[in-house]
């Protein structure tokens, strides 16, 4: 069948609508959201302060790694530090130190965990800069680490830098790589080993609505002209950070955060707000400083241009008199990193960093944030019961796993269909054993499990048929 859909054995997240045909009775999709955890940096520091942001996390060896910014302002909008680069490390992605790293000398000493300094005492490129470990096998040692930066009046456009080490950062060209943009955010690139190419995510603004581009590259120095992003059904929305990336456990496919910038101007609702006489004094400089918030978003892809975009906040401002309702707060950092599950036996999950209590006070927090591996978005089904059927696909292996959670009474049952959606035979709906329970790789089960071996290769639809039950992704394999 020349439309199926092969999937081989890699795992398909059911985030989008690549794989499903339909969903009827009461399925449907549903955004899932993180939960606040452990506070894993309060950036009090000298060189840090109320402005920390545009941070990075990423897995390095044994060593988790985090990049961010070390900014302090106060609310009549001066900065009172140089925009610095800092470093924390740690070894399971929740308790994090600062290195002493002692390249430089910051304020009157070097023991510090700064490794770029401010515009004009070292290297351009320090505004957003957003470091990645290049896995490209044609890289060479020496610029195993890369970064693209821009200046920090974000002019001229966006610089790219590398070292061997992720500390002794050096400019790649004195010229930027890119320059069509206007870069005041966090702007990434990374190496895209499904394809084969560099890609970078950029902010750019058109006079009305502050949106990404992207652009690709064989060698992070030339680049094609940045196109704008499409989110088709999506409302129009204002966005800062993209925090672009291939989702680590299916690279095929693309995962973003991007912050939400949303101004309703000055009235009884903003007023109501928390911390009001900050948002008032932050006004003075400028109303939208005071009047605006920002929260996190999820959207995926599976071409880097097209992305389904949520509406829904997957990061809300929360239940708080302070810290999360200003703009400038629920920034989502750049990277999903695995971390071990919080609860006795519980498997892995997925962790994020997030700011909170920015641009207020003497220091900002970044606050890990876990979810469910997989778990971005559901096919749900309540107790009344309800359906996914699939697109055909072709798939390989003997196994069917799903990541799955049921509750006690709900349940999960497949049937596997042909291509012109007729139960094969062994594999029909009464041929599954009802499957209840919550798992991140739930084999599946019938009565005759190993049969299934011989449908590989063949155009099959999944039928599941589920009650009080989610259903985040399938993949098969040996």
């Amino acid at each position: 069948m020349a439309d199926a859909i092969n999937i081989g054995s890699r795992l398909e997240l059911l985030l989008d609508e690549h794989l499903i045909e339909r969903l009827s009775g009461g399925a449907t999709q549903r955004l899932c959201r993180p939960e606040a955890r452990e506070a894993s940096l309060v950036c009090d520091r000298p060189w840090e302060g109320n402005a920390c942001a545009y941070v990075t996390v990423f897995r390095d060896g044994d060593e988790y790694r985090m990049y961010y910014k070390g900014w302090n302002l106060e609310l009549d909008g001066r900065h009172t530090r140089p925009l610095r680069i800092c470093l924390a490390v740690s070894r399971d992605g929740k308790n994090w130190t600062r290195p002493n790293v002692g390249r430089f000398e910051v304020e009157g000493a070097r023991a510090n965990n700064v490794v770029f300094l401010g515009e004009g005492e070292t290297l351009k490129g320090n505004h957003g800069f957003a470091p990645f470990k290049d896995p490209n096998p044609a890289c060479r040692p020496e610029a195993r680490y890369k970064a693209l930066g821009a200046s920090e009046h974000c002019k001229g456009g966006l610089f790219a830098m590398a070292c061997a080490d992720g500390l002794n950062w050096t400019l790649m060209q004195e010229e930027p790589v890119i320059t069509l943009g206007k870069f005041d955010s966090q702007n990434v690139g990374f190496w895209d080993a499904v394809r084969g190419e560099y890609r970078a995510y950029t902010r750019d603004f058109d006079g009305k609505i502050r949106g990404i581009r992207t652009a690709t590259s064989q060698d992070f120095i030339h680049w094609t002209t940045p196109e704008w992003l499409s989110y088709p059904g999506a409302a129009v929305e204002q966005l800062y950070t993209n925090q672009i990336i291939p989702y680590p456990r299916a690279p095929h496919i693309f995962v973003g955060f991007p912050t939400r910038y949303t101004d309703r101007g000055w009235n009884a609702t903003t007023e109501a707000l928390p911390e009001p006489e900050a948002r008032r004094l932050r006004a003075k400089t400028n109303p939208r400083y005071g009047s605006a918030v920002t929260d996190g978003l999820f959207m995926s892809s599976r071409d880097g241009k097209t992305f389904k975009r949520w509406g829904e906040a997957f990061v809300r401002p929360g239940l708080r008199t302070a810290g999360n309702w200003v703009y400038g707060d629920n920034y989502q950092c750049w990277g999903v990193v695995e971390t071990a599950g919080d609860l006795p036996g519980a498997p892995p999950e997925l962790s994020f960093y997030i700011t909170e209590g920015y641009w207020r006070g003497t220091a900002c927090t970044i606050r890990r944030y876990a979810l469910r591996m997989d778990g971005f978005v559901a096919v749900n089904a309540p107790a009344t019961g309800g359906e996914l059927l699939t697109r055909p696909m072709i798939f390989d292996g003997g196994r069917l796993m799903l990541n799955m959670s049921t509750s006690g009474g709900g349940c999960v049952r497949i049937e596997i269909q042909d291509a012109g959606g007729r139960a094969i035979p062994g594999f029909a709906l009464e041929d599954g054993i009802e499957m209840v329970g919550d798992a991140v790789e739930y084999v599946a089960l019938w009565r005759n499990p190993s049969a299934l071996a011989a449908l590989a290769g063949r155009p099959v639809r999944l039928r599941f048929v589920m009650k009080d039950a989610d259903l985040y992704a399938v993949r098969f394999g040996t």
